[in-house]
């Protein structure tokens, strides 16, 4: 039998898994090393350099990070749809994670033009790369194999220790040598990830996975050109047109004027995106069965509250980086490395809220998924009730205790996990067979809204000052302020949810 195994590049196993989930996970964990790596940078860093010469510094920063954060996402749904009708998840990785070499490797050029088009590299890459490699862990198991859900357990896993040390990392290079060395090491990660994969290709541990669907389509010829060959030229003549639209934001600001919200180009491409989605999801509303209805409306809903989430949750990125940089006394960390918190605390938990819901469900008492989301929301609303109360521990300077940051970051991760891991699988439960792959692009979708929510809470938050380093007293009232005020909406929501929970209950039907 071990030979059997040994012959079969589709059966080598590790631990009991297939061999090319470890490829997988490695790959996966360097790309996740370079996307929070860079990410833990990216706010400080235009609001120390990119936007320092005008006084709407933050505000033009938040605009920038948030069409940035809602085309990585958006542009999976892209991605994805390329690679299973003609790259293939291996092609597609492939070009995704040069492209997102490129742009942190760009990164680290000082200069505004290169800023932009790094920005627009990451994004294009990470629509191929990132919905095909967690593609590619499931095509490992058959669908009925019991060891999926621990594959991708594992495979998550990954995902979190590269976004914990990452910041640590690319956060100490940059506070010590200056950013750009930060930005290189995230494309390095970005490389050795490429490297993992390309290792797992040649070894044959993948066996015929992820190969294109239809080699006839793969090879057929666009104005002359392969399809194989036409579709990466394709995504690196985008890669101008999006660094063009980003840029606006620098292009029409000034020290005099300041148009961000009257010319937030992606904010309006999202508005229109979200109008079509909704009456399309209208029209399918009417035509499925009764029992279909439900389940679907119950779908959205999840699909709303995790917006929702995401949209608080993703401040970590912006606004708490900057509270953290100029009102928190840190003491083992500087302000982007305080982006580890949240990963590290997924990775200290997630087992014993899986093995929490195991112990309930043997006494039949795990919450149903409304329940959970419920839950989440409120923790996200205790989170910044948190930060809020920070404020009357504040020094005569303005900077409050970092054992604050510490417990947000930790209520926040618990209601993560109560929510983040049962949505995706709900979704496929609770659609129509017909539109699985549909709403899930929806799903993908939800994470690019959530950065419009965390544009327009950063530029409420924004504070206008002529001083890049301002701080202290002069701006820990607006965070306080502004944290009381997210607690409120997050927990009056959470408690909406568990509210109206028992009519969501009948919604759901069997899916539990």
């Amino acid at each position: 039998m071990a030979n059997s195994i040994l012959k079969n590049p589709d059966e080598q196993l590790i631990f009991g898994h297939p061999k090319g989930l470890f490829y997988l996970f490695f790959a996966e964990l360097w790309e996740r090393f370079s996307f929070y790596g860079m990410r833990a940078l990216l706010t400080l860093y235009m609001v120390q350099e990119i936007f320092k010469a005008i006084v709407e510094r933050d505000a033009a920063t938040a605009a920038v990070y948030a069409s940035y954060g809602s085309l990585v996402y958006a542009s999976t749904v892209i991605g994805g749809q390329i690679s299973d009708k003609i790259l293939g998840m291996r092609s597609s990785i492939f070009l995704g994670g040069m492209l997102m070499a490129i742009g942190h490797f760009v990164l680290a050029i000082q200069n505004d033009i290169a800023f932009f088009l790094a920005l627009a590299f990451i994004i294009v890459g990470n629509g191929f790369f990132k919905p095909n490699i967690s593609t590619f862990v499931g095509s490992l198991y058959k669908e009925s194999d019991v060891r999926k859900d621990s594959g991708f357990t594992i495979f998550y896993m990954g995902i979190n220790i590269g976004g914990w040390v990452a910041p640590l990392l690319c956060g100490w290079l940059a506070a010590s040598y200056g950013w750009h060395y930060g930005f290189g090491l995230a494309g390095i990660g970005m490389l050795t990830g490429l490297i993992f994969f390309w290792s797992g290709i040649k070894k044959n541990v993948f066996g015929s996975k992820g190969l294109p669907p239809n080699n006839v389509v793969y090879e057929k010829l666009i104005i002359g050109i392969p399809q194989k060959t036409f579709i990466p030229i394709i995504a690196i003549l985008c890669v101008p047109f999006i660094a063009l639209i980003l840029s606006s934001y620098k292009a029409i600001t000034s020290a005099d004027t300041f148009l961000i919200g009257e010319k937030n180009i992606v904010g309006i491409i999202f508005l229109l995106i979200g109008i079509s989605i909704a009456f399309y999801l209208i029209r399918i509303l009417i035509k499925v069965t009764y029992d279909e209805r439900k389940k679907l409306i119950m779908a959205i809903l999840i699909t709303f509250f995790m917006t929702l989430f995401w949209g608080f949750h993703e401040l970590s990125g912006s606004v708490i980086t900057l509270f953290a940089s100029r009102n928190v006394d840190l003491t083992f960390m500087n302000a982007s490395q305080t982006n580890s918190l949240n990963s590290m605390f997924i990775i200290i938990l997630a087992i014993p809220i899986s093995l929490l819901w195991g112990y309930l469900s043997k006494r039949n008492l795990n919450p149903r998924t409304p329940y959970k989301f419920g839950f989440g929301l409120i923790l996200a609303g205790l989170s910044f009730y948190i930060l809020a109360m920070s404020g009357s521990s504040a020094n005569e300077n303005g900077m409050v205790p970092m054992a604050y940051l510490i417990i947000m970051y930790f209520v926040i991760s618990v209601g993560e996990l109560f929510m983040s891991p049962v949505g995706l699988s709900k979704i496929t439960d609770l659609s129509p067979k017909n539109i699985v792959a549909f709403m899930m692009g929806i799903w993908f979708l939800s994470s690019a809204y959530a950065f419009q929510i965390v544009g327009f809470i950063s530029k409420q938050l924004a504070i206008e000052s002529t001083d890049v380093n301002v701080g202290g007293l002069e701006t820990l009232h607006v965070y306080i302020d502004g944290f009381s005020l997210i607690a409120k909406y997050s927990i009056g929501a959470g408690l909406l949810v568990l509210i109206f929970s028992p009519l969501m209950k009948k919604l759901l039907g069997n899916v539990h």
